[in-house]
């Protein structure tokens, strides 16, 4: 087991499996006492299953580790409150939160039904912010902490998921705004965007939804024959896994100076994203009317965009 994180005691939401998984146990082998949260439903957020969390929980422990699990559903500030308290009361403090915990509901916006976007703001959007008030808390009065929350590049704007890439988005916002509150009081907060093979990412729907982006690009859809070592090849490049030493390496001292930034991260890579900045300004004094913008736009800041689905 590793020391760089000795004596510091963590929470990872959806740590039951895929990512979360990975990142719960890379915190315990650094040495971190470990709250590992699952309320184990499905891939939609139906149901409950208290084993995936004490699997992981019995799997730290198995390695030497320490770990307790809690299963309390982050979508509800009950839930988000009693999460922090488990690591209160387990460990006696509280110095890492891990928002990881997500569901899918995904549908074209204009099938999408009031429930399904609901479910899926409260349980990524609102369930960062249910942990993060709590921990908030704590890590103001302690003067340090840590928040790696979990966005993702569907906020960037993917097809038939209007209530996930709002969501992932507004963790990135969320975020940022995050580090400036906390950042006065030692804390830093940075969010992922993860490429991994879980059971999110490999669903049935993400497959369509794949499929209907290519189609909207005017592509056919890529053959879906191959070897099974291909299959095992690809799998094994997009292990979730490969997620967590990013993630716990920001929850380190040398990390101390990354805050309110956010990486992508997956399989061999790790890059910074850019944050949102002016790419073109145009400026008239007195301001623009629409004559003047019909008259200049078009060959200043039109000729530098396109239609990202644009009809055939």
């Amino acid at each position: 087991m590793g020391k760089r994180l000795e004596g510091k005691v963590a929470i990872v939401t959806g740590a039951g499996r895929g990512i979360g998984r990975g990142e719960a146990l890379l915190l315990a082998e650094e040495g971190a006492k470990v709250v590992v949260n699952d309320l184990g439903g499905s891939v939609g957020g139906e149901g409950a299953d208290a084993r995936p969390a004490e699997e992981v929980a019995n799997e730290i422990k198995a390695l030497g580790g320490e770990a307790v699990a809690n299963f309390d559903s982050v979508a509800t500030m009950e839930g988000g409150e009693n999460i922090v308290k488990t690591a209160i009361e387990a460990f006696g403090g509280l110095d890492i939160l891990i928002n990881n915990a997500g569901i899918l509901r995904d549908r074209m916006v204009f099938n999408m039904t009031e429930e399904e976007w609901d479910q899926v703001i409260d349980v990524h959007l609102k369930g960062h912010f249910t942990t993060t008030k709590y921990a908030g808390i704590i890590f103001r009065q302690q003067r340090s902490g840590r928040i790696v929350n979990t966005g993702s590049s569907s906020g960037l704007g993917n097809m038939g998921q209007a209530n996930y890439a709002a969501a992932k988005e507004g963790i990135v916002g969320l975020t940022r705004t995050c580090a400036l509150d906390l950042g006065r009081y030692g804390v830093t907060v940075n969010a992922i965007r993860p490429a991994a093979g879980t059971r999110l990412t490999l669903s049935p729907e993400m497959e369509q939804a794949r499929q209907r982006r290519l189609a909207a690009r005017g592509e056919e859809a890529e053959e879906t024959e191959q070897t099974p070592a291909d299959a095992e090849a690809r799998l094994d490049a997009m292990r979730p896994e490969l997620i967590a030493p990013l993630v716990v390496y920001l929850c380190t001292d040398a990390a101390q100076n990354v805050n309110g930034r956010d990486f992508s991260v997956g399989g061999n890579e790790v890059s910074l994203m850019t944050k949102v900045t002016r790419e073109i300004s145009l400026i008239r004094e007195g301001g623009w009317d629409l004559d003047a913008l019909d008259r200049v736009f078009p060959n200043a800041i039109g000729r530098f965009v396109e239609n990202p689905a644009q009809i055939q």
